[in-house]
């Protein structure tokens, strides 16, 4: 891993900025105010060829990594348009189908999610298990010609946008009859599925759902790769998701970080800009060196992903993605510091980042889990849950 960009993905963080920057925040913000959408922004990243950079280019893809679609992610959120499809559609999803799936699945999924006309949800949240995904109850049950799916997940982005959902479920193992991980793929216009919006307290073009399978009747390839090896299937969709989780949340950071950056400079009060005195500066400066570290565990993450470390990028998209989440909440909450009453106002843009921030820090994986898995895997400590 070097830690100069090679000249290729400085210019792909250029032109992506100037894409983001196209668009910018106030669009992104109204797009979310006004129950819009970001399709535009969508489909003219998949256009240019930005949403599956990380895929294969046999598929329509870039043929790069996680540490490219890391960048694209990145830049956009620093533009203030962070799109949050990103993190499921071309991070999970193609990662899982294009390392595990069938020459069949390849073809019919990846060219889609590749130039954005298809979005991929992934569903593996329930009600009743949380974080313990050893506790999920969805079950699909073979039949004569198939499966037959049957569960309920919940906070599942972008079903209303999404053509499938990849969804964790589990089989009965015939020797032993206990139930173990497997993934599928469920169209969404599918007899038996339903979802509802969950009303979330946040401003964000991208919504919640609660997703029902009723007993959803499924082909014999609507299942990703061995259901004998989906424990490996689900974390090696799980790391990429964590290491773009943290490239949404850096990008929060950016752009708060950049907007309270250019106010202090401007906003004087006794004669000198607000932003020479240390009170103002130091936070800022701190949270500067903050993001800085965030992204090399990012960078980290993403360089031993592609270089097939599974086990190792693990612990760095763990790390990455608290690092970032911390940060991010730090940056939001420093820029409407720093802005005074200005920062409580729509004109400037930056209290809505607050909520968004703090997400960032449950989501996909909560900072207490985290926390866990550190202990017990990096420090060797007793496992506490």
């Amino acid at each position: 891993m070097s830690f100069v960009e090679s000249e290729e993905r400085r210019e792909l963080r250029k032109v992506v900025g100037e894409l983001g920057a196209k668009y910018g925040y106030e669009w992104f913000n109204r797009q979310a105010r006004s129950g819009g959408s970001t399709a535009e922004l969508w489909l003219e990243a998949g256009k240019l060829g930005f949403l599956g950079v990380n895929l294969p280019e046999q598929y329509g893809g870039g043929g790069g990594g996680m540490a490219d679609l890391s960048i694209v992610l990145e830049e956009l959120g620093a533009a203030g348009c962070p799109l949050l499809m990103m993190v499921v559609s071309p991070s999970i999803c193609g990662t899982v189908i294009s390392r595990f799936g069938t020459a069949d699945q390849k073809q019919r999924w990846l060219p889609g999610i590749a130039d954005g006309s298809t979005i991929m949800a992934f569903a593996i949240t329930e009600p009743d298990a949380g974080s313990n995904s050893h506790q999920i109850t969805t079950t699909a049950r073979r039949t004569g010609d198939g499966w037959s799916l049957t569960g309920r997940k919940v906070f599942i982005s972008g079903l209303d946008v999404a053509k499938a959902v990849q969804v964790v479920g589990r089989t009965e193992d015939a020797r032993t009859g206990k139930l173990k991980p497997a993934l599928f793929i469920v169209p969404i216009d599918a007899p038996g599925v339903e979802f509802r919006q969950i009303e979330m307290d946040l401003i964000s073009p991208d919504k919640q759902y609660a997703l029902f399978l009723d007993d959803v009747q499924l082909p014999p390839d609507a299942l990703v790769g061995s259901k004998d090896a989906a424990l490996m299937q689900l974390f090696a969709g799980l790391n990429p998701e964590r290491i773009m989780a943290s490239a949404f949340a850096i990008g929060i950071a950016r752009h708060a970080l950049g907007k309270a950056t250019a106010y202090v400079k401007e906003r004087a009060v006794w004669k000198a800009p607000i932003g020479a005195h240390q009170g103002i500066a130091h936070p800022l400066a701190q949270i500067k060196i903050e993001l800085e570290l965030a992204r090399l565990m990012m960078q980290k993450a993403a360089a031993l992903y592609d270089a097939g470390d599974d086990l190792a990028a693990g612990e760095a998209a763990n790390m990455a993605k608290y690092a970032a989440g911390e940060v991010a909440v730090r940056a939001t909450d420093q820029a409407v510091q720093s802005l005074g009453g200005n920062g409580m106002t729509v004109e400037y843009g930056v209290a809505a980042l607050v909520a968004a921030a703090r997400a960032t820090r449950i989501a996909p994986v909560s900072r207490e889990m985290i926390l866990n898995f550190v202990a017990q895997h990096s420090l060797g400590l007793p496992k506490s849950y």
